[in-house]
């Protein structure tokens, strides 16, 4: 018995199922070029600023801080750029005002960061429990000193600083309290009351955002298992803004970094605040008073090497604690 050889399968019908795949394909590619041309066109601009206004900037910066100028012939001759090295960095770094001027501002960093962060955390947490009435114009109250220009801030403070004119020292010296608030012991507790004033409210509105996006069934639930508000607070509230702590501490620390409107102007109304008082004083100081621009450049590039080195250690140290605390919850589960 013989059996008819069963037909071969034409070729051409794999054909659309193959054209489907190569279409399917085309388009996937069509869509992830158009998805990176978008990125592209949304990031330019961030970086555009990014190097006009930060890299290059930078980079005079450094490129600055490795000359100097030089009068030969005893100063009698005429002036000239001269390549210095590091002389402008060994300069700062051992200049006993500059390193004076990193302590105060690092004190500064230990009153002002915690205070705010505590302080900001803690009226956000008040705002959100509702236990502040008029909430909308507590917040608006809190936020318009932001408003306020740093030097305008500081001038009114000033004024409420100075003895003789100001009504606060005046009503105080009537009670029998004698306050120096410019003194060598206050000084540094006024300026991060000036600081504080000014600042305040901003980091309030990220708490209290963060806060607003928590979610009610977890703060019903705990208040449902008997804890009070303070409890519920601490224990469901505050770690899940645990990110917005980090980015509010952050922020203040740079800004913190970066102190100069306030001392500088209390340094024309008391002797204990000197044309050197901070870092950045410093670097105004060797720019515009001493004409030494290679000196200013390098106390501002050690400046940013320290701002850059404790962001990136805060955030290292935050990403460390919160990859810890989500073991211990997993293992805790």
């Amino acid at each position: 018995m013989s059996t008819a050889p069963t037909p071969a399968a034409p070729a051409n019908t794999l054909a659309p199922a193959a054209t489907s795949q190569g279409r399917t394909a085309r388009t996937r590619g069509t869509a992830r070029r158009r998805a990176m041309g978008a990125c592209a066109a949304l990031m330019t601009p961030f970086f555009v600023l990014l190097v006009l206004v930060f890299l290059v900037p930078v980079g005079g910066a450094v490129y600055l801080s490795f000359f100097s100028d030089d009068q030969p012939g005893l100063g009698f001759g005429p002036e000239r750029t001269v390549f210095a090295g590091l002389r402008s960095y060994e300069a700062v770094l051992t200049d006993p005002t500059f390193l004076a001027g990193l302590g105060t501002t690092a004190l500064y960093c230990l009153i002002y960061v915690p205070s705010m962060v505590a302080l900001a955390l803690l009226l956000a947490l008040l705002l959100d429990s509702g236990a502040a009435r008029l909430r909308r114009t507590a917040q608006l109250s809190l936020f318009l000193p932001h408003a306020v220009p740093g030097i305008i801030a500081a001038v009114i403070w000033l004024y409420l600083y100075t003895p003789g004119l100001s009504p606060v020292v005046e009503l105080l010296g009537k009670g029998g309290v004698s306050l120096d608030l410019l003194g060598v012991d206050t000084v540094l507790p006024s300026i991060v009351n000036i600081a504080m004033w000014s600042n305040l409210g901003y980091n309030v509105v990220i708490f209290y955002a963060a806060l607003q996006a928590v979610p009610r069934e977890l703060t019903e639930a705990a208040l449902v298992d008997g804890a009070g508000p303070v409890r519920t607070a601490l224990r469901v509230k505050v770690p899940l803004v645990r990110s917005s702590g980090v980015m509010v501490v952050m922020f203040t620390l740079i800004w913190s970094l970066q102190l100069f409107t306030e001392p500088m102007l209390l340094s024309q109304a008391t002797p204990v605040v000197g044309g050197r008082y901070t870092p950045n004083m410093y670097i105004y100081d060797a720019a515009f008073t001493r004409n030494n621009y290679g000196l200013a450049a390098a106390a501002s590039v050690v400046l940013l090497a320290v701002t850059v080195a404790l962001s990136y250690g805060l955030s290292r140290w935050s990403n460390r604690a919160g990859h810890a605390s989500g073991s211990s919850e997993e293992g805790f589960g």
